[in-house]
Formats: C-alpha cells, structure tokens, sequence
C-alpha cells in the first residue's frame, strides 16, 4: 500500500494571500510573545501554588496572557478570512479552531472569576493551570500546522493544480 501524502494545507492561490498579508507577520509575532508570556506566568502561578509567594504577580500575569491571547485570537480571525474566506473554522484549521474556543472559554472565565472577585487567589491559580494545559494542546497543534506548512513549502516531484478549492483536514 503506498504511504499517502498529508492533505495539502493551502492551496497556491491561499500560499499567496497568506504570504502577501501582513497579518502573517502580526501573528508571527504575537505567538512567540505569547509563548513567552505564559513561560512566564506559568512559572510564577506554579511558584505560588507552591510557595504562597507573589500570588498578585501571578495573578495578574494570567491576565495579561489573556489579552494576548484574545488580541491573537481576533487578529488570527481576520488571517484567516484573508487566507481563507471566513474568520473561523476554516477546513484547514477547523480543529485549531475547536481547541481554540475551549482555551478562549477557559481563559474567560478565569478573568470573570478574578474580576468578579468570585474565587480563591488558589482555586484561580488552579483554573489559570487548566486554562494553560488547554492552551499548550492548542499551541502544539498550531506548531504541528507550521510544521506542515513547512514541508509543503518544499518543492517536490508533484504539485496539484490550484483549483480554488480549500484544503481540509
């Protein structure tokens, strides 16, 4: 049985409107600042569910995740209605986009509670940690997506035609 290929991420005409778009460069750089900032705040919520020490920093530090994570999440949006004609679930990241609005709801409530004063600076920093388990699954998918994208960009022996049709996962 011959190995198949993975299913093809863009089509060319969608290779040519992500790699025109400046939105690709503002989500370029947004991830890693993202990533950077839950390193951070994931070391200080641990350390304090630890320690006791600094909760406010920790505390906080998951709401600035928060606001990168929906600034990522809106300018993500518009990316892929340039790329691919609809601002959300898009076949070629459908699940992406699944994930996603788990790791949105999670990190949600987590503000609410914090805003509202509802919950314990522990139970918080315990929502703050599923709310970061979700998002390093979501993180790890868009990686594996980049990944792709990657290999893809490869020449090879055969392309397809570009039929405007959108790739599916």
């Amino acid at each position: 049985m011959p190995a198949s290929s993975p299913p093809v991420l863009y089509t060319p005409a969608q290779r040519a409107r992500r790699d025109a778009t400046a939105w690709t460069l503002v989500q370029g750089v947004l991830a890693p600042v993202q990533f950077l900032i839950f390193g951070i705040s994931l070391y200080l919520v641990l350390r304090s569910l630890q320690t006791g020490e600094h909760t406010d920093w920790a505390l906080a530090s998951v709401v600035l995740k928060t606001v990168v994570l929906y600034a990522i999440m809106v300018t993500g949006a518009i990316w892929e209605k340039v790329v691919f004609g609809q601002y959300l679930f898009a076949p070629a990241f459908y699940w992406e986009d699944v994930v996603s609005m788990g790791v949105m709801a999670l990190h949600t409530a987590y503000v609410w509670a914090w805003w509202q004063g509802a919950w314990s600076a522990n139970d918080l920093l315990w929502l703050a940690l599923a709310a970061y388990g979700s998002y390093a699954i979501n993180a790890a998918q868009y990686i594996r997506k980049l990944r792709m994208a990657r290999l893809q960009k490869q020449p090879s022996s055969t392309s397809l035609p570009d039929t405007g049709a959108q790739a599916s996962t």
